[in-house]
């Protein structure tokens, strides 16, 4: 039996012009007999407990008429966290005080289409963190976790990949090895490295470069990745589904068709995002050259992006970021989508992304039924303790409590022990090539 969070029977919200129509009138709706609930407050609450140079957390907090009922979701925006906290707190606070904390897709369209520019990421976050935040209120108020809500378990956990990297290939193959004993089935798999280092002398001569930006060697990416595959696969055999990112090493969208169509004989479980969003209509041509399934998307900011590549068949997994598109009511449509057409789920699951977000990730996994793979994070202790009932994780599984709504918190006197720190403000880096051309990311 799920806890029912207590409510104030002698609570009568205030009046409000802009509140939605109350379905606890119905006597057969759900909050039958419960009042009406209606948004008090919208706040951004800020943190940055890793010590890494990223991530920036942006945690977003709705609070309630009802006293000591509140809802909590992630708008993290790595590279923009305070223009995401502005928003949340001067724009989103302004607009949806005063309205229904139930209706979830009325306040989702009001925020989305309240102006006539939208779909940026700032915005986007912002609208996310809301979004969750009401879902959450709304399991709460009803006594029953997230994914109750959206249809219940379609799996008994959350199976995720883990990330395995190297200098060399000794190295990584020794984290491979270390994954497979904790029982992670995916691995993804990179060096940390793809030929020499750039030094940074030779970039500030010029003064092109910052202590941040990253140099890789393209040509030497393109050699060294079939190797790498090749590598793994020889020491491991099939015990392992082998995936791999491109993101973060950008290289022409024809060498990339190229490179891929090479790691066909070691049957990797998804190539991720193989082209900068500027030139994802190359995925129409790698589909043709290749039958390498293609997870993409990470970066979309409009759920209407995925349109002609799940319906087209372009793609094999929605590779979501889902603060990036507005929240779980977007990324759910774009799911339901996906199904229809055979494309499976691998939303983005960084470290940048909250403890909030990964929840609400894993609520979203075990609804849905297409699915596919979730990526995985390790906690801090520092996590663990700002944000108690983080999801876990056993033989390569993701698990969530059965709490209602997220089914987690958030200590914001503990997270405010962790503030953003300066240097961490734009949280931006350039990636460069060796003549110190700015690449696209």
């Amino acid at each position: 039996m799920h806890d029912r969070v207590p409510v104030n029977p002698d609570h009568t919200p205030g009046s409000s012009a802009n509140n939605q129509v109350n379905d606890a009138a119905n006597p057969n709706h759900p909050t039958a007999g419960l009042p009406p609930l209606t948004i008090t407050n919208v706040k951004s609450i800020c943190c940055a407990p890793r010590r890494s140079p990223y991530p920036s957390l942006v945690i977003v907090k709705v609070e309630t008429s009802e006293p000591g009922l509140y809802g909590l979701g992630c708008a993290s925006h790595t590279f923009r966290p305070l223009a995401v906290a502005a928003s949340v707190d001067h724009y989103l606070n302004a607009i949806v005080q005063g309205r229904s904390a139930d209706s979830i897709e009325d306040v989702w369209q009001l925020v989305y289409r309240s102006t006539n520019t939208r779909n940026g990421p700032i915005i986007n976050c912002a609208l996310s963190g809301l979004d969750q935040a009401l879902w959450d209120i709304k399991g709460k108020r009803l006594g029953v976790p997230l994914y109750d809500l959206l249809g219940g378990k379609c799996r008994f956990a959350v199976d995720t990949y883990a990330h395995a990297s190297g200098r060399d290939f000794k190295e990584l193959e020794d984290r491979v090895q270390r994954y497979i004993e904790e029982g992670y089935r995916h691995i993804r798999i990179e060096l940390s490295t793809y030929g020499p280092e750039v030094e940074q002398a030779d970039f500030h001569r010029a003064e092109f470069a910052s202590p941040e930006d990253r140099y890789k060697d393209p040509v030497e990416y393109v050699v060294t990745l079939p190797r790498m595959f090749e590598h793994i696969r020889q020491v491991f055999g099939e015990k392992v589904q082998l995936l791999h990112d491109m993101i973060y090493t950008r290289i022409h969208p024809i060498d990339a068709i190229n490179v891929i169509k090479r790691l066909e004989p070691y049957r990797p479980f998804f190539i991720e995002d193989p082209f900068c969003i500027e030139d994802r209509q190359y995925v129409h041509l790698l589909r043709q050259q290749t039958s390498i399934p293609i997870a993409y998307g990470e970066k979309f900011v409009n759920p209407s992006e995925y349109y002609d590549l799940i319906t087209g068949r372009m793609i094999d997994f929605i590779r979501c970021h889902i603060p990036y598109i507005g929240g779980l009511t977007a990324a759910r449509k774009v799911a339901a989508l996906g199904e229809l057409f055979g494309v499976r789920t691998a939303w983005h699951g960084p470290a940048d992304l909250s403890p909030v977000g990964h929840a609400a990730n894993a609520h979203l996994d075990l609804a849905i039924w297409n699915f596919g793979i979730q990526e995985r994070v390790r906690f801090t202790p520092e996590e663990e303790d700002i944000f108690p009932g983080c999801p876990t994780f056993d033989n390569g599984y993701m698990h969530v409590n059965d709490k209602p709504g997220l089914g987690i918190d958030i200590d914001a006197d503990l997270a405010a022990r962790f503030p953003i720190p300066e240097d961490r403000i734009f949280g931006g880096r350039a990636l460069r090539y060796r003549d110190g051309t700015i690449r696209r990311a």
